[in-house]
């Protein structure tokens, strides 16, 4: 019986590290899909003040993926002995930091959004075909497809169009109403996450004064609970509207913070068995 339990354990490890080794991955794969569409959205480059709009995702995957292994390392990996001064002191300094690029990110999303708040009619164009070389189609937040005379009439049957502030981009109505529920979609999911990480952070600071049980401990599941649905009605969303590269993201930062809640609840587990 300790031997199958011992083999689960191990197993759970396995897939618990192979789960933060694809979240790393998807640094990479949000990195292309924004540099793709960085190349369209800011022709003349992306200054420095325009780093957050357009590779907000990038850089926010990449600051959540620090965070988590600052979880990994605080709940499960670090024994109570090698939390010397000088290890407190270097999770908190890569924590403030990531967790600055994290805030950062969201107000990049926010920009994402505010950005489709100012698009304009496309004045005397009624047919895509109409539109001249260079000109691309919104087809996604982040998903741009050049026009050409071989495919301008497949994009929309629409009479009027819009064009995105700044780029030969063009969009209907009901692909703007998309483009800005997704973009809501992305503030919301990264604001809930926000969220998350401050309650989990409560969370440790509880348990390591011996003091996350009763009222405390009821609060925080109740409170992630709702949080983590609405993060799962996120990432099904994105599913059903074919943002694979969001929708497996999203499914994979729940699976992994499901594994840092596993470490908060064998943590408490363990301190709770020490005191009685």
């Amino acid at each position: 019986m300790t031997r199958v339990t011992l083999s689960r354990w191990r197993v759970f490890q396995v897939f618990k590290y192979a789960i933060y080794a694809l979240l790393t991955l998807n640094i990479f794969l949000f990195y292309g899909e924004e540099s793709a569409a960085a190349l369209l959205q800011f022709d003349g480059g992306v200054a420095l003040g325009q780093v957050i709009e357009a590779y907000a995702a990038t850089i926010d995957t990449l600051a959540w993926v620090i965070l988590l292994l600052m979880f990994e390392l605080e709940t499960f990996v670090l024994s109570d002995h090698h939390f010397t001064r000088r290890v407190v002191w270097t999770l908190q300094v890569v924590r403030i930091v990531a967790y600055g690029f994290i805030i950062y990110s969201f107000f990049g999303y926010i920009a994402n959004l505010t950005f489709l708040d100012r698009v304009v009619p496309l004045a005397n164009v009624s047919d895509l075909c109409a539109l001249g070389d260079g000109w691309t189609y919104a087809t996604g937040l982040d998903t741009f497809v050049p026009i050409t005379s071989e495919n301008c009439a497949s994009f929309s049957a629409a009479t009027s169009f819009y064009q995105l502030p700044g780029m030969l981009t063009a969009v209907d109505a009901e692909g703007l109403l998309d483009n800005r529920i997704l973009a809501w979609v992305d503030v919301i999911n990264a604001g809930v996450w926000l969220l998350v990480v401050l309650v989990l952070e409560i969370d440790v600071r509880l348990q390591e004064h011996d003091r996350y049980q009763g009222v405390a401990l009821k609060t925080s599941n109740a409170s992630k609970v709702v949080m983590y649905l609405v993060l799962l009605l996120a990432a099904i969303y994105w599913g059903l509207k074919g943002d694979f590269v969001d929708f497996w993201d999203a499914f994979l930062w729940l699976v992994a913070f499901f594994a840092i809640e596993l470490n908060v609840v064998e943590w408490h587990r363990k301190s709770e068995a020490v005191l009685a």
